[in-house]
């Protein structure tokens, strides 16, 4: 297993994990990652590694949004996980309609319908909401006195009352702000809010997802706080580099007020309520490949890209932020909710942000400055021979975990079914521009990407077992080969998304063609496992085990008559949920099951077969009336990754 260097390990031994930043109230998951600071992990210890095998269904809840059943609506990843206050579940669809269900029957409480403009294309995501409640006595007069605040896949954000489900009137105009204000020109479904906002005393704070790969004037990743009464704007944060020009001054379109092409945070922000600090993950600027334009206006579009960034959620003030790709040309966006720990050194606490990455590199920073609580080395890595583009002479690698996803794919790498396709594999492998992680895109021929897009880490990010001292994290094996066209070569073809094809990357000189490597028969060009679930100890830095997660049953099922075909490993989307009993909770995969872990050695402990896709994230509660503990995933699929799609959110319970 993969080694921690000398001075990681000579530094570990002074360093052992704090529990006291769990998550709060067993009976409670009132944020999206159960605490603010993103954690997932609960106190509960019903469930055990003894019992788990006899969780059954206890609830099935159909939103009616599977793209199956709604004629005429965009495709519907169903991505969410649900937050519960006061024995209510609050979440929503892809369709930007938000719910809420008694917790312990599923029965529904009220649905409410945002009816977002489809006509733009797309699909839709919501992976979660926020909650609001005010400091005024519920007298069950007061209209919207707590508020669950959802992002919408036609760029508003949406305030309804937690209570009735209707639209808070005196939040924007009629419950709604349209986050295309200041933004310039939105082309269709350029912009849209795919993650929940984070609420902060009396304040909402949001940023959107942009879509990739389309023009360098992309709009703006702005990030932006709302009144949670009013939505009056209170501030905004442009991502450019301190004391740069205002738009004006540059030559933006009339009404623009915000700078175009700069990163977007389309993820998860983490709060530290007791310090006043929102924490944002920032992805690229624009264009995911090409960053020659990014030095224009006098200033770096890139200056806070690819960064962790902690603002003064009071003023959206920087206080520090921190890159882990420098320049990237590589769509190597921060994909996952920063992770708020506590961790003890020479003897006293010291508050740690832990930011995963799509490359398999850790991260953990101080949370107050930073800074690197161990070392990060700046290495050398390749250099692009595009003309008009510029590379970082060196990217940050952290010691302290050691990368944690292979960083180097060599030829005899290739994998196949057969002596034929591994030959293939190897022949495409042998051709492209391969120089290990950070080889940039070229001209003439592909490039390898290793990890690929989907990461290593992507937006299921890492999960704190509190008991173990660990981080539990899922982790995708795939490769993917870049290339850049000249658009006088490119033709029509220009039919991109976030898996793979062409994109046109208006106002440079090329067209972007990215790609999943797989062998003529359809699978990964290299050996299984493509997917893992993973613990890392932060005392030793090391991984203590690693484990296929997912089988071929539902995207290969070919394969499933290969000896092997057990322990293949899938890619997955979504997360994990670890309990203070053992249990790690995960759907995530590319095929459709809840599994349950023991978040001690690894072992499978249990799985139950779900009507669809599981490519969310679960939760876990006890139930105020009934005491039992429930655990809740979304069962809606992922439209990009072609999973089934569906729109259950299903409970599952140990018999009463």
């Amino acid at each position: 297993m993969r080694q921690l260097s000398a001075l990681a390990a000579l530094l570990s031994a002074t360093v052992c994990l704090s529990i006291s930043a769990v998550a709060g109230a067993a009976d409670d998951w009132p944020f999206y990652g159960g605490d603010a600071g993103g954690q997932r992990f609960s106190p509960l210890l019903e469930i055990t590694p003894e019992n788990v095998d006899q969780l059954a269904v206890a609830w099935e809840y159909r939103t009616g949004d599977s793209s199956e059943l709604r004629e005429g609506a965009v495709p519907s990843s169903f991505l969410a996980t649900p937050v519960l206050h006061d024995n209510t579940l609050f979440f929503c669809s892809g369709l930007s309609r938000a719910f809420a269900l008694d917790a312990e029957t599923g029965r529904e409480r009220w649905v409410f319908d945002s009816q977002p403009d489809m006509t733009a294309g797309g699909t839709g995501k919501c992976r979660g909401v926020a909650l609001w409640h005010g400091d005024t006595p519920d007298t069950g007069e007061e209209a919207c006195r707590s508020r669950v605040f959802m992002g919408t896949l036609d760029g508003r954000l949406a305030a309804i009352d937690a209570a009735t489900g209707i639209a808070c009137a005196d939040f924007g105009v009629d419950g709604f702000v349209d986050l295309g204000q200041g933004m310039g020109e939105i082309r269709g479904n350029e912009m849209a809010m795919t993650s929940p906002p984070v609420v902060v005393g009396e304040l909402v704070i949001q940023g959107a997802m942009v879509g990739d790969n389309r023009r360098i004037d992309s709009p703006p990743g702005v990030i932006r706080a709302w009144d949670v009464r009013t939505g009056e704007l209170r501030w905004a944060f442009d991502p450019v580099p301190p004391g740069a020009p205002s738009p004006q001054a540059v030559g933006a379109p009339p009404g623009q007020r915000y700078h175009a092409g700069t990163p977007n945070s389309w993820s998860m922000a983490s709060v530290d309520a007791a310090r006043g600090l929102v924490f944002v993950p920032f992805g690229s600027p624009g264009l995911d490949f090409i960053g020659g334009h990014r030095r224009r206006h006098g200033f770096d579009l890139g200056h806070y890209a690819n960064s962790v960034v902690a603002l003064r959620a009071a003023t959206g003030e920087v206080l520090w932020h921190f890159q882990a790709v420098h320049h990237d040309l590589w769509d190597y966006d921060l994909p996952a909710q920063p992770v708020l720990i506590d961790i003890e050194r020479a003897g006293r606490s010291v508050p740690a942000l832990v930011q995963a990455t799509k490359m398999g590199h850790l991260f953990i920073l101080h949370r107050e400055t930073g800074e690197p609580l161990f070392p990060v080395e700046e290495r050398p890595v390749p250099q692009t021979d595009v003309p008009g583009e510029y590379s970082s002479p060196t990217q940050p690698f952290p010691t302290f975990p050691a990368p944690l996803h292979p960083q180097v794919l060599k030829t005899e790498d290739a994998w196949g079914l057969t002596p034929y396709d591994r030959g293939v594999c190897r022949d495409r492998i042998a051709a492209a521009r391969n120089e290990g992680i950070f080889t940039p895109p070229t001209l003439g021929r592909h490039s390898l990407q290793y990890p690929g897009v989907a990461g290593g880490q992507n937006w299921g990010g890492v999960t704190f077992d509190a008991v173990h001292n660990a981080l539990v994290m899922p982790q995708n094996h795939v490769v993917t080969f870049n290339k850049l066209i000249p658009r006088a070569q490119a033709g029509d073809a220009l039919k991109g998304n976030e898996m793979g094809g062409d994109s046109p990357a208006a106002g440079t000189p090329y067209v972007i063609r990215h790609e999943v490597l797989l062998s003529p028969f359809g699978a990964p060009c290299i050996a299984p496992p493509w997917g893992t679930l993973l613990s890392v100890s932060l005392d030793t830095g090391r991984v203590s085990w690693e484990v296929p997660l997912g089988t071929a049953r539902d995207m290969l099922p070919a394969l499933s008559w290969f000896p092997f075909f057990p322990r293949m490993g899938l890619p997955s989307a979504g997360g994990a949920t670890v309990t203070a009993s053992g249990v790690v909770f995960i759907g995530a995969a590319l095929d459709n099951y809840l599994r349950a872990f023991d978040a001690a050695d690894g072992r499978e402990l249990w799985r139950a077969r779900l009507p669809a896709g599981g490519q969310a994230t679960p939760m876990t509660y006890r139930g105020r009336n009934s005491g039992r503990q429930f655990v809740v995933i979304a069962a809606g699929g992922h439209a990009y990754m072609r999973t089934k799609l569906g729109d259950s959110l299903l409970a599952f319970a140990l018999p009463e």
